[in-house]
């Protein structure tokens, strides 16, 4: 059985409303980051990095990073593009999603991680703050004219709406985001999404 290890808020609700999709059997095991549960001896032994999501596969294996996590998922369960050309599209998206948009974000929330001067924070957040809304514009380019960020339902919608709920808690205009705002709308309407957005408390 898969176990997820996942945090309220956090960008592991992309895995958690994918397996809520699958219907799959699941073990959903909350971690305290607020607590500092990821730094303790026993998480780093699950993942070295301290972080969420970690998915736990039949065999065991603790599998790490959403680049890795969603697409496994998605294979498994059919929410996945299966043509060549969607498939590279798919993992391009993932990778901006984790590459460019996740750490914007981080700049907001984490600017510990980028330098020790604590006198910097205040100007790492204020940019970070910028470029993500400047992602999130993006995003919504994209969304533009279609329900799904492929050419259905797939593990990129859980993952981008994880980031409209990011703009959300840090009170970004997202109401001007009609196309995005749109497919948090279409998101919300999923029966699973609901459970997960519930289950985490978060705000949209």
């Amino acid at each position: 059985m898969l176990q997820l290890y996942y945090a309220p808020g956090a960008c592991s609700m992309a895995s958690h409303i994918v397996l809520e999709e699958a219907g799959e059997k699941y073990q959903a095991t909350k971690v305290d980051l607020a607590g500092g549960e990821q730094r303790t001896e026993a998480y780093l032994k699950i993942n070295p990095q301290g972080r969420v999501p970690v998915l736990r596969l039949d065999d065991g294996y603790a599998l790490a990073e959403n680049t890795a996590i969603l697409p496994y998922l998605g294979k498994r369960f059919g929410l996945w593009p299966k043509d060549p050309a969607a498939d590279t599209k798919a993992m391009s998206l993932i990778g901006f999603f984790a590459a460019s948009v996740h750490p914007a974000h981080a700049h907001v929330g984490r600017p510990e991680r980028y330098t020790a001067d604590t006198s910097a924070f205040p100007g790492i957040k204020d940019q970070g703050l910028k470029t993500f809304h400047g992602y999130l514009k993006q995003i919504d380019g994209m969304l533009a004219g279609r329900e799904w960020l492929s050419d259905k339902y797939s593990v990129l919608d859980p993952y981008g709406f994880v980031f409209y709920t990011w703009g959300v808690r840090r009170e970004l205009p997202m109401g001007e985001l009609k196309n995005y705002t749109a497919h948090k709308d279409r998101m919300l309407k999923r029966a699973a999404v609901g459970r997960v957005v519930e289950d985490e408390k978060v705000k949209v």
